[in-house]
């Protein structure tokens, strides 16, 4: 198992950052569009759908929306991005996770809320459309590229950090009921770990120390509520894994979740701090 989970991370790794450097804006955001519907399949098993065609409308609908956010915010168009309308589209996802937010806190009994088939297909489209978004838009800054794999590392120190000190000094639960092995001093050593990395872009990089926080520590935050909230689905829904298409990780889901959330805050702060490498 550890051998199959070694040799999937290594490839993923080296397709991601092939794609990242190497393709041009276009492709790459087609790259991006084309893990977003894999992780619209699964995620419309969490939804609770099963029939393979409502499966594949389910696909089909994302792919539209997908579509529909990059054409109004006039993705490669010559006149160039619409960043109001990106910024439009930003806060209405970084708005769901607030909302996402109450529902952690509140489940099992928030469930009455959101546990229907309809609203978790619901709650798919307004986690896949922003991760999409803010990669799309993210790519298209200068620096964008190395921005990409900044939001991807701050989601890996959230994770290291919440894993070790999780099982050094782990002791209070932070969602006993959605996610049992996450504790608060996981969540302080993951952010403790972002908090340094931010010092040291400062530092070595010459950035503003209170700029590289307020981009950094926000994605970090909100990491860490993507993991939960997709623990909470899979524990409504009473799987384990969002599918078994990446031999010993699980599915695209499970390896995306924290930036699913990331993502749109990162890009969001980077549009409205006007930071650029």
């Amino acid at each position: 198992m550890l051998k199959q989970r070694i040799i999937t991370a290594v490839l993923l790794a080296m397709a991601f950052l092939s794609a990242l450097f190497y393709l041009p804006q276009a492709l790459f955001a087609l790259f991006i569009a084309t893990f977003v519907l894999i992780a619209a399949w699964e995620w419309s098993n969490l939804a609770g759908y099963g029939r393979r065609g409502q499966r594949a409308l389910y696909v089909l609908v994302t792919a539209i929306i997908l579509w529909a956010s990059a054409y109004y915010c006039d993705f490669g168009s010559d006149s160039g991005v619409n960043e109001d309308h990106v910024r439009t589209l930003l806060l209405l996802g970084c708005g769901w996770w607030a909302v996402a937010l109450l529902w952690v806190q509140g489940y099992p009994s928030s469930g009455l809320l959101w546990g229907g088939r309809f609203p978790r297909a619901i709650m798919g489209f307004l986690i896949l459309m922003p991760t999409f978004l803010g990669l799309a838009y993210i790519q298209t800054l200068k620096g964008g590229a190395w921005f990409i794999l900044m939001s991807v590392l701050i989601c890996a120190l959230a994770d290291i950090g919440g894993y070790f000190a999780g099982r050094k000094f782990g002791r209070n639960k932070l969602a006993p009921n959605v996610s049992p092995g996450k504790t608060w001093e996981g969540f302080w050593g993951g952010l403790t770990l972002n908090t340094l990395f931010a010092f040291a872009l400062s530092y070595f990089g010459g950035y503003s120390l209170g700029l590289v926080l307020a981009v950094i520590i926000p994605a970090s935050l909100a990491s860490v509520l993507g993991d939960l909230v997709e623990s909470m689905v899979k524990r409504h829904r009473r799987i384990k894994d969002s599918s078994r298409l990446l031999p010993g990780h699980g599915g695209v889901l499970d390896r995306v979740d924290s930036i699913t959330a990331a993502v749109p805050v990162f890009a969001l702060a980077l549009l409205l701090s006007h930071w650029r490498l």
